[in-house]
Order: C-alpha cells, then structure tokens, then sequence
C-alpha cells in the first residue's frame, strides 16, 4: 500500500506539471489567437475560400471551421460547428456524414501542440491529418454513405455567417485564454490517471510483457515495442491519456522522438471512446450517421499511419 501511495502521488505531481506547465502555456494562448481570428472575420474569409475545394470531396463549407478547430483549438472543440450543421437542413445527411468522417480522422491541437514541444514534427502530423481527411470524407461521401441523401450545397457566403460580438481584441483575448484554462482544467484528471496508469504498468511489469508479446508485430512493421502502451492507451482511454502517458516515456527515454513520429499517424486522431462520445453528442444526424463515418475514418487512419512510416 506504502509503494502505490508513492506512486500515487508522484503521479499526481506528474499530472499538475504536464498540465500547468506544458499544456496550460499552449492551449491559453491558442485559444486566445483563434477567438481574435474568429471574431475578426479571419476564419469566415479562409472558409469561404476553402470550402469549393473541400466539396469535392465531400465536406460542406461549415466542414471547414470544424477542421480548423480540431487542427488548432481541441479534439472537443468542433462540437459547436457540429451543432449548427446537424440542425440546418440544407447540409444533407450525406455530406454531415462525409465532414464527420474528417474530422474523426485528424489529429486534435490538444495532443499535437504538446508534444511537438518534445519533437512531434506539427507540420508532418498537420499535413497528413488534411490528406487523411479528405480520403475520409471522399471515401464516405462516395461509398459508405452513398445511400444518405445529398442536396446542392448553398454558397459559402450565404452558409457561413459572420460572427458577432461587441468585444474589443483584449476582451478577446481575455476571453479566448480563458477558454484554453478550462480546457487544461477539464484535462487535469485524464492526465493525472494516465500518468498514474503507467507508473502502476511500470511498477508490475505489464508494460516488459505487452512489449515481449507485442515486440514482433510491431518490429515487422517497424514500430519500437515501447509504441505498444501510447497505442493501447489511446484506443481505450482517448487522445488526452495516451498524450499523458506518451509524455513520461519520452522524458525518462522509454519512447524516442523518431518512435513518436512514426505512430503518430495511428496514434494522433479521435476515432477513440471519448472522442466518438463527444462529438456524437453534437445532435441526432452525428449519431445517427457514426458507423458510415467511422468506416471512412479508419481508411484515412490507415493513410496517415503508412505516410509516417514512410516519412520518417
């Protein structure tokens, strides 16, 4: 009992610093930027531009702020775009699917801006989340949601509307880095239990045995056998607590930046319990459409992860 209360409680002060002191800097001033940018019409005019690209493949001209957010702001955070897509009924069921499928594909800003402070190279990872995306969503608006109605798009101008607030920029400013706290608060618990999860698997041995069982497999496909606990972690407790634990063992050397990199692909995306959770919680078109989705999502996830094999 004296040995798990240690751990416990280096655990706990493990937690508090990649929360406080790596994730807390990041997420307040990323926040910060996007609501100014919001506000000012900035995104209103990148997605306008974007979205005649991105409906060919599927992805209506809202899809566009929903990518932006989960690329910059949190795997949570397109929940909001998503919410003002499922209720207007000009945005087919067929294209809700296509633009859910993308963003369950692509990598969330809550994982990807803290560990490129320890060497995830952002602009490979953010450059195959888009390309992933787009095979999502064209994968699932041309297959697997073929049978789900589809209308003509509205114009952007029109679908797209402008934003509204009487705030000045340091209201804005204010106000958007409030939001990245919350975010890091919300995030203090998940980090600290995934921190507490490696530590227990250290300390018992599980994590030496998963590596021996998995070691080969993994080798084959040229993944270090210490990649086996960050994948594990991700698909059955979400982006947050894979970043959690991923953290640790590229600080005491049990996962190496190249290691990082090359399952970040498979690893760094939202197709996970917690992420599925949130985002279907958006409306009943998100829930309703999630099999088609998923299915996409996993051939773009497929893409991702063999272009980082490939890349590094």
């Amino acid at each position: 009992m004296q040995e798990f209360l240690k751990i416990l409680f280096a655990s706990g002060q493990k937690g508090f610093e990649l929360a406080f002191f790596i994730l807390m800097p990041i997420m307040v001033f990323m926040m910060a930027i996007m609501r100014v940018l919001d506000q000012k019409g900035v995104l209103r005019r990148v997605a306008i531009l974007a979205a005649p690209v991105l409906l060919i493949f599927g992805i209506p001209g809202l899809g566009v702020f929903a990518i932006v957010q989960i690329l910059f702001v949190s795997f949570a955070a397109p929940v909001s775009t998503f919410r003002i897509m499922d209720q207007d009924t000009a945005i087919s069921d067929r294209k809700v699917a296509a633009g859910f499928a993308a963003i369950l594909c692509m990598s969330q800003a809550n994982a990807t801006l803290p560990l490129s402070a320890f060497g995830l190279n952002l602009p490979v990872v953010m450059a195959t989340s888009v390309i992933g995306g787009l095979v999502s969503a064209a994968l699932t608006y041309r297959f697997f949601a073929a049978h789900l109605a589809d209308s003509v798009e509205l114009p952007a101008e029109e679908e797209i509307h402008a934003s509204r607030s009487n705030q000045n920029i340091v209201q804005m400013i204010l106000a958007g880095g409030e939001e990245g706290f919350q975010l890091v608060l919300k995030a203090v618990p998940v980090l600290v239990l995934a921190v507490l999860l490696v530590n227990v698997l250290k300390a018992v041995g599980a994590i030496g045995l998963l590596e021996s069982l998995c070691g080969p497999l993994f080798g084959a496909i040229g993944v270090a056998p210490a990649s086996v606990l960050p994948i594990v972690t991700k698909y059955l407790a979400g982006g947050t607590a894979m970043m959690g634990t991923t953290l640790p063992m590229l600080q005491d050397g049990t996962l190496t930046v190249l290691d990082l990199n090359r399952i970040a692909g498979f690893t760094i995306n939202t197709l996970d319990p917690v992420g599925l959770a949130v985002l279907v919680s958006a409306g009943p078109r998100f829930s309703s459409f999630a099999v088609p989705a998923i299915k996409g999502a996993a051939f773009g996830i497929l893409v991702r992860g063999v272009l980082h094999l490939i890349f590094f």
